[in-house]
């Protein structure tokens, strides 16, 4: 209890103690009406500065939220400012900075512990582990960030929910977009009621934090990763507002529980927590509902599916790295009020789940790290990507509202009116179960050779565990010869992502220089190397760009020089010349360019290049002996 508090507790003791000696009958010495103004007249001296003084210290700790009359959200400064007021007047939570954002701004955290441990291993070493809830990933979604400043000073000022950080500490990050956050007007998003004013979803760079956390390009989330790489939290919230259709839920949910999980830990998500975070929060007031995607963009009878995230997602990253990662999404067309209020008591009924949870949550996620690292792990398919089965479907009841389709005046085009007036409940088909549609047997290692700078680089920054070799080494690997790629032909996330690749693999016996690295796959983290070497794997580097340069042809052959060349080949190489006409019989562009047809002939000499098309990481079937 703050001393202020206390103050006022023993001043209203001796109040009371004074009126009571007053109102005994032994030492009444006044008539009854007397005795009646005396008291009201003490009571009102009394009380009265007491109460004052209440309501002073209460306006004291008030957000820039509430003070708005919970339509607005604070600025960075603000917003910063109120957190370090937070740690000044508590023991028990601890501020530091994890990075700084394009602009120069800090990243800023704030650890509360009920002892005050601001480490992790001194906080595990207490039993107690740990939730990570980040808010402003996207500026304009700023629930997360006004709910969590009120339930700090719940918890720490006003000593509410005592007994909810037994087994339990906080990671709280306010604002992960710090430039984008300033970006602030009050038109960062057309879809969305309140607050009055809002950050940008983008950064400065206008790079989409929430499609980058296995790609890693933005300053903010290398910065992201070391830190996450750290503490290593048990529990993940990230807090967000949806885009999309209308209805009734004020906040909707995603959990990773279709596959890219361990089985315990999928079951203890399916079987533990969603039940008992439902039940919260229907007794809070809200009513949720998984993430919400239509089959038809914005149709609800059109049914409703649900798939596993993609790992450039927050919750589809924390799930490789086998912690449960809950993604939080209020809905954007209802009073700002109502959404943060959401979101504080999602965020509030996890603490109290995981409070109780603890013990049973660190076991399976220490329990999954040791399976992702064994020799076990390996010896089965891995799965690269997931679809949703459409020919399986339950059927579920979703407070929808009433709707119809319009004919647009101005181009012509379909759009759905919403009639949030009128509530309605449909049967829908819902369509989650994902079936695996790639998928890969693990080598014992990959080996990436020391001039591929930026993929290593990136390994370390997701804290992947490597060894650089000291001296050059030969190795027999595995890896893919490319026969075509395809890019997007539009930009996405600053690259320009290949869409579709066909290779074949290839056993070669290769050099690895020295500063070269291994990445044993006996480590926790098999799962994120997995995606983000594999060149199938779902947001891999190479679909992202990083290997670019191995698909380009840098040394051609002079017509002059390849057209007597070709010639002699027809003449002296059996079959060649079966294998040219079946070529240019069965492909016209290549019958009709006389330059391709040149250079198939110079790519059948020793003069072409060996490592065009050729992928540099390599599998390794055995951990090569070193010298």
């Amino acid at each position: 209890m703050p001393a202020s508090s206390n103050v006022f507790v023993r001043y209203l003791c001796k109040v009371l103690f004074n009126l009571i000696s007053c109102a005994d009958p032994m030492k009444r010495k006044t008539n009854d009406t007397t005795l009646l103004f005396r008291l009201s007249f003490v009571l009102f001296t009394c009380l009265f500065p007491i109460f004052s003084l209440l309501i002073a210290q209460q306006n004291e700790w008030q957000t820039d939220y509430e003070r708005s009359g919970y339509l607005s959200t604070p600025r960075y400064e603000a917003t910063m400012n109120y957190l370090l007021k937070l740690d000044a007047a508590s023991d028990s939570m601890t501020t530091g900075v994890f990075g700084h954002s394009a602009q120069g701004r800090e990243l800023v955290f704030a650890i509360v512990d009920r002892d005050g441990l601001a480490d992790p291993e001194a906080i595990r070493a207490e039993r107690r582990i740990l939730m990570m809830i980040q808010a402003c990933i996207h500026p304009g979604e700023s629930e997360g960030k006004d709910a969590m400043l009120q339930l700090l000073r719940d918890l720490i000022i006003n000593q509410q929910h005592q007994g909810i950080l037994d087994k339990v500490s906080i990671i709280f990050i306010p604002i992960f977009n710090a430039d984008g956050h300033e970006r602030y007007s009050p038109y960062g998003r057309i879809n969305q009621n309140g607050p009055t004013e809002m950050g940008w979803r983008t950064t400065a760079v206008n790079l989409n934090l929430n499609r980058d956390f296995l790609k890693a390009d933005a300053v903010e989330m290398k910065a992201w990763l070391q830190f996450y790489q750290r503490w290593q939290p048990e529990f993940f919230i990230d807090t967000h507002t949806t885009n999309g259709a209308d209805y009734q839920y004020v906040l909707t949910y995603a959990l990773e529980t279709g596959g890219n999980m361990t089985a315990p830990l999928t079951r203890w998500q399916q079987q533990s927590y969603l039940p008992s975070m439902a039940r919260l929060m229907e007794d809070a007031g809200f009513p949720v509902f998984p993430y919400v995607s239509f089959r038809n963009w914005h149709d609800p009878r059109s049914g409703l599916i649900s798939g596993v995230a993609s790992p450039m997602f927050s919750q589809g990253y924390t799930a490789l790295r086998n912690r449960p990662g809950l993604l939080v999404e209020t809905h954007m067309l209802k009073p700002y009020r109502q959404r943060v209020e959401a979101t504080y008591a999602i965020i509030l009924s996890t603490l109290g789940i995981l409070n109780k949870e603890a013990n049973t949550l660190s076991r399976l996620v220490t329990e999954a790290d040791i399976y992702t690292a064994s020799a076990d792990f390996r010896k089965k398919a891995f799965p690269l990507r997931f679809s949703i089965d459409m020919t399986d479907s339950t059927k579920v009841d979703f407070k929808g509202v009433e709707y119809e389709l319009m004919r647009s005046t101005i181009t012509g085009g379909e759009w759905f009116r919403y009639h949030r007036d009128k509530p309605a409940t449909f049967s829908l088909s819902l369509f989650d179960q994902a079936v695996v549609v790639d998928s890969v047997m693990l080598p014992e290692a990959y080996a990436v050779p020391v001039q591929w700078h930026e993929v290593i680089e990136r390994l370390k920054l997701h804290g992947v565990r490597l060894h650089a070799l000291a001296n050059a080494i030969d190795v027999v690997a595995v890896t893919d010869s490319f026969t075509s790629v395809e890019w997007f032909p539009q930009p996405y996330e600053g690259r320009h992502r290949i869409r579709k690749t066909a290779s074949v693999p290839v056993r070669r016996k290769l050099h690895l220089p020295a500063g070269s690295v291994l990445v044993p796959m006996n480590q926790p983290l098999a799962p994120v190397v997995a995606h983000l070497l594999e060149p199938r794997g779902n947001g891999n580097l190479l679909e992202w760009g990083f290997f670019d340069a191995i698909f380009e042809q840098k040394e051609y052959a002079e017509s002059y020089v390849m057209e007597p060349l070709a010639l002699q080949m027809l003449d002296s190489i059996p079959g060649l010349t079966e294998t040219f006409a079946a070529l240019k019989a069965s492909d016209p562009t290549f019958a009709a360019s006389s330059w391709a047809q040149l250079n198939w002939f110079y790519k059948q000499t020793p003069w072409w290049d060996n490592q065009y098309m050729i992928y540099p990481v390599l599998r390794l079937e055995s951990y090569p002996v070193l010298p």
